[in-house]
């Protein structure tokens, strides 16, 4: 079996950002293998990372995303539980990437909790009209509302959108993995997007 030493340790940790313990009992697991420590280790973490989602996020980092020539610009909020892990790079990377994602898919909201019930009261009138208007029976219309509903959250909430590099993950889905690596919980606490002209 491969020895496993304190520098191995130290690397992962700096790769993953998980606990000195975690990373050690990984490369024992691995047999000393770096990939496949970090592969292992973030197996282990999505099993965690639902866990995870409720330890308190007071460290993070605010970045700016500014795209098109300066056309549109970003600001956004991603807290973690340390500042090491605010430090890390993979952190600092999903930050980047969550700040691309308002730029491009333009969210109004973080996720749907925060959609007022005003909104959310006049955006089920209007779908409701439009299903009537197209001739559907009411307790059918009432359906297709509901249906329309989840994709107006889709669209307007970030963590349900689909992320901009891979349309088969949510943005949450994303975030979950960034967690199960780290091994700290991450959120989305707020963001503001300016565009020329809006």
């Amino acid at each position: 079996m491969a020895e496993i030493s304190a520098g191995m340790v130290k690397e992962l940790r700096e790769m993953t950002g998980a606990g000195m313990m975690d990373c050690k009992k990984a490369l024992v697991a691995c047999e000393g293998d770096m990939d496949k420590a970090v592969v292992y280790l973030r197996e282990k973490g999505l099993a965690k990372a639902a866990k995870r989602s409720e330890r308190e996020a007071s460290e993070g980092v605010v970045d700016s995303y500014i795209h098109g020539g300066g056309r549109i610009g970003v600001l956004i909020e991603v807290n973690c539980e340390t500042d090491f892990v605010a430090r890390n790079e993979q952190f600092r990377t999903l930050v980047h990437e969550l700040a691309m994602q308002v730029a491009a898919a333009n969210p109004s909201y973080v996720r749907r909790e925060e959609v007022p019930a005003d909104v959310i009261a006049k955006e089920e009138q209007i779908l409701l009209a439009q299903a009537v208007n197209e001739g559907k029976p009411e307790h059918i219309a009432a359906k297709i509302v509901a249906g329309r509903m989840e994709k107006f959250f889709q669209e307007s909430c970030l963590m349900e959108q689909p992320f901009f590099r891979d349309q088969d993950k949510t943005v949450q889905d994303v975030v979950n993995d960034y967690i199960a690596l780290i091994g700290e919980n991450i959120m989305v606490r707020r963001f503001c997007r300016f565009a020329i002209g809006e």
